[in-house]
C-alpha cells in the first residue's frame, strides 16, 4: 500500500464537514481510498460520492455526541476539524467560554466518546488547530487562547495513546480562505490545497503538521527545537 492508498478499506470521521477546510478533508479522505467517510456537523449536507454519510454531530452536545459515538460502529482515523473563530475583546469572558467550548471541550468530548472505536483499530486521530496554537493572534484572543489549550490536549492525548499503538496529530494550520477568515486582510490557502497536504503528512507519520504556506514558514527547525525536544522528553515519562 502506498501513502496514496493509506486510507483503503478504512473509515473515517470528519467533523465540521459541511464547508471549507472540513468538506476538503472530506474529499481527501475519499482519494485516499476510504471505505466510508461520516461527515459530521450540525446541518449535515449530501455528498454525491456514496461512500459518505452524513451525520449530525453539533461537537457542543453531549446527547449528539452520544448518538453519534452508537451510530458508528468502527472507526480508523477521527479529524476534530469543527471549529469558530472570534474577533471579540479579551474582556468579553462569555465569548472567551464559548470559543472554548467548540474549540477546547468539543475535541476533547469527541475524543472520548470515540475512543473504544479507535483503540480497538489502533487509529489515527488528527486535531485541526491553527498556528496561533503558537503564535498568539492577539486581535484574535479568545480563538488564540482556545486553540492553545487545544494544542496542549493535543499534546497530552499524543502521549498518552502512543503506548497503545495510536497516533494523533495537530494540524498548525495559517489563514484559509474559508468563511472564518473572510475578515482577515491576508494571503490565504485553498483548502482542497491544504486538506492534501494534511492527508499526506498523516500518511508519512508527520506529527505536527505546517499545511500551507504561512504555517511552513515555522516549520523550519521546529521538528529539532528545544522546546520540541523538551514535549519529546515529557512525553516519553508516560511510558516510563
Amino acid at each position: 500500500m502506498t501513502t496514496n492508498d493509506f486510507l483503503t478499506d478504512k473509515t473515517v470521521l470528519v467533523t465540521g464537514s459541511n464547508r471549507g477546510l472540513g468538506r476538503a478533508l472530506v474529499n481527501a479522505a475519499l482519494g485516499h481510498g476510504a471505505k466510508r467517510v461520516y461527515a459530521g456537523a450540525r446541518r449535515p449536507v449530501p455528498h454525491p460520492d456514496s461512500r459518505v454519510v452524513p451525520l449530525a454531530l453539533d461537537i457542543t452536545d453531549a446527547a449528539q455526541i452520544e448518538l453519534a459515538a452508537k451510530t458508528v460502529e468502527e472507526l480508523d482515523m477521527l479529524v476534530n476539524n469543527a471549529g469558530v473563530a472570534s474577533y471579540a475583546a479579551l474582556d468579553d469572558r462569555a465569548e472567551l467560554e464559548r470559543l472554548l467550548a467548540v474549540n477546547l471541550y468539543g475535541p476533547y468530548d469527541v475524543s472520548h466518546a470515540f475512543r473504544h472505536q479507535l483503540g480497538a483499530s489502533r487509529g489515527t486521530l488528527v486535531n485541526v488547530l491553527s498556528t496561533s496554537s503558537v503564535a498568539a493572534v492577539p486581535l484574535m484572543p479568545a480563538y488564540s487562547i482556545s486553540k492553545a489549550a487545544a494544542y496542549s490536549f493535543t499534546q497530552v492525548l499524543r502521549a498518552m495513546l502512543a503506548p497503545r499503538g495510536m497516533r494523533v496529530h495537530a494540524v498548525l494550520a495559517g489563514p484559509l480562505d474559508t468563511e472564518m477568515s473572510k475578515d482577515l486582510d491576508i494571503a490565504k490557502a485553498a483548502p482542497d490545497a491544504v486538506a492534501a497536504e494534511i492527508m499526506a503528512a498523516v500518511a508519512d507519520g508527520v506529527e505536527d503538521i505546517f499545511p500551507d504556506p504561512l504555517a511552513a514558514s515555522l516549520a523550519a527547525g521546529w521538528f529539532d527545537a528545544p522546546v520540541t525536544a523538551l514535549q519529546r522528553e515529557l512525553a516519553g515519562m508516560i511510558a516510563a
